[in-house]
């Protein structure tokens, strides 16, 4: 497995990067002091968008990929598009996005794209068979991978995944809660449109 670049690119490059980006909004969102401008209901946001990506990245590293697993794929990859849209409409509302945050949005985007590419290409046979197209027909079945990824790249995935991305969100939305005596909107954004902070 580990001797195909793509899968190499894949593991090493596609999901450190992809983690580095969602770190980096982090960052941005603590600069931009998101607990009193659109408070702890930006962060569930960002919580939901982290689910939407993190089901299909625990079923790719732990289950066989085949015509279920890549529609998965799919279908998370277009709600949390959806819900990226949500996100931004809501935080122009009380929060200035600055130009870096939304370059980091531009990877957050696009890098999960790039890695349902990559798994397609390394199961084009299931892709087509999704469609009832190719040789090989579409396998729905949800099973563990034959061929495991090595137990120290997932431990240490999952071990950058909670401390660098799900706690740091989890912190973020506890403050938001603090700073506005538990409401999830603070006044700001409840007086504000979308769209507003991006005019500025």
């Amino acid at each position: 497995m580990l001797s195909d670049p793509t899968v190499v690119i894949l593991m090493y490059f596609i999901l450190p990067l992809w983690l580095l980006a969602g770190f980096a909004d982090w960052l941005c969102h603590r600069a931009s002091h998101i607990e009193t401008t659109t408070g702890a209901k930006e962060s569930l946001i960002h919580l939901l968008m982290f689910v939407e990506v993190g089901i299909p990245l625990l079923a790719a590293m732990f289950l066989d990929i085949n015509a279920s697993i890549i529609a998965g794929m799919l279908v998370a990859f277009l709600v949390h598009e959806a819900t990226a849209m949500w996100d931004v409409r809501y935080a122009t509302t009380a929060r200035t996005v600055t130009p870096v945050e939304q370059h980091v949005h531009s990877f957050l985007e696009m890098i999960p794209l790039m890695g349902i590419i990559i798994v397609i290409s390394l199961h084009w046979g299931q892709f087509l068979a999704l469609f009832g197209l190719g040789s090989e027909p579409a396998r729905f079945n949800l099973v563990w991978k034959s061929e495991p990824l090595p137990v120290t790249y997932i431990v240490t995935m999952l071990v950058v995944i909670l401390l660098f991305e799900f706690l740091p969100y989890i912190e973020e939305f506890v403050r938001g809660l603090r700073a506005n005596a538990g409401k999830l909107v603070p006044e700001k954004a409840r007086k504000g449109e979308p769209g507003q902070t991006a005019r500025r």
